[in-house]
């Protein structure tokens, strides 16, 4: 059924999520500190026995210096720069198995894709550790270290993020002026995070996107992850305006204001863990062009393989083929 308000009320609706004043300062030391404390990425090529495709197991320099996984999907004998597609995954799932998500580069792209650090194993392989997870929290990690901006769980995984991406632009083997972001679920509000960190974006698709306008989705849904802050908040009292102040750093409503680079997002009315609304919020906003599919019967599997294909159109439409 459908779970928030209709669709013809979503084009009008904004957020009511504050922009800190020192947002763009905070995120700049941020990814400054961690640029700083970068080592060399470690590029091993891994067996697969596939005969269309090369895997690379990826290690490289995310939060503070790090060490962050990745593979690295490529056309097998590919020569000259390709255009590039990193992907973020979405919550409780890693990098998966080397065989898994070979879509992008079977398409012909350079396929990156990034492991989430202390998730993976919820239904898909991961391998990155969070060691500095800290303080009281309910389960999962969207309470991780929320007493403070500083030691927040996603302050660590978008710079992982924005790392990939940096990372990739030095591949000789990549085009560093064809790289798009790509994620569905959380993977897509990461996508919308490195949109408004990142210059010089080729394109974006986050579909179905999580970690947008926290205000709503806290109070809108019972579904989780976005439950988990109610959780941690029935327990913790006294703490619903510092949260609040802490996640307004975090939210794709904030990074979207941010962000230029083309974008095709997706929702679906009927998706109680990321409610339409939410999404709308992040798009209604959205500093470059952009675009919606929008699922009229569908949760929060969105398009499914759909809006896969789709992002691949919207992708060769903007970089063309390699």
């Amino acid at each position: 059924m459908y779970v928030d308000m209709p669709a013809s009320e979503l084009p009008a609706y904004r957020s009511s999520q504050v922009d800190p004043d020192d947002f763009d300062e905070f995120w700049a030391a941020t990814l400054e500190t961690s640029r700083a404390a970068a080592s060399a990425v470690r590029i091993e090529p891994v067996e697969s026995g596939l005969t269309t495709i090369d895997v690379f197991d990826v290690t490289f320099s995310g939060w503070n210096g790090q060490p962050v996984k990745a593979w690295l999907r490529m056309p097998k004998g590919a020569t000259g720069p390709l255009p590039a597609i990193v992907q973020f995954v979405g919550y409780g799932g890693g990098r998966g198995h080397r065989l898994e998500d070979l879509f992008y580069a079977s398409s012909g792209f350079a396929h990156f894709q990034m492991d989430t650090r202390g998730q993976g194993s919820g239904w898909s392989l991961g391998d990155t550790p969070d060691p500095d997870g800290t303080g009281p929290q309910t389960p999962g990690v969207m309470t991780r270290g929320i007493d403070s901006r500083e030691t927040y769980y996603y302050r660590r995984l978008f710079t992982d993020a924005v790392r990939a991406v940096e990372t990739v632009r030095e591949l000789d083997s990549v085009d560093a002026s064809r790289i798009s972001v790509f994620g569905i679920s959380q993977g897509g509000g990461i996508a919308l995070a490195v949109a408004g960190l990142v210059p010089g974006l080729a394109a974006v698709a986050p579909c179905v996107p999580f970690l947008c306008d926290f205000p709503r989705a806290t109070v809108i849904t019972d579904g989780y992850p976005y439950k988990e802050i109610g959780d941690y908040l029935s327990i913790h009292r006294d703490r619903v305006e510092p949260v609040a102040g802490v996640l307004a750093y975090f939210d794709g409503v904030n990074f979207a204001k941010r962000a230029s680079a083309p974008a095709l997002f997706s929702t679906s009315l009927m998706d109680s863990t990321c409610p339409p609304s939410t999404v709308h919020a992040a798009y209604n906003v959205y500093g470059g062009e952009r675009s919606m599919s929008l699922w009229q019967f569908n949760g929060h599997e969105g398009g499914g393989i759909v809006d896969v294909e789709r992002a691949l159109e919207f992708f060769r439409g903007i970089v063309g083929n390699a």
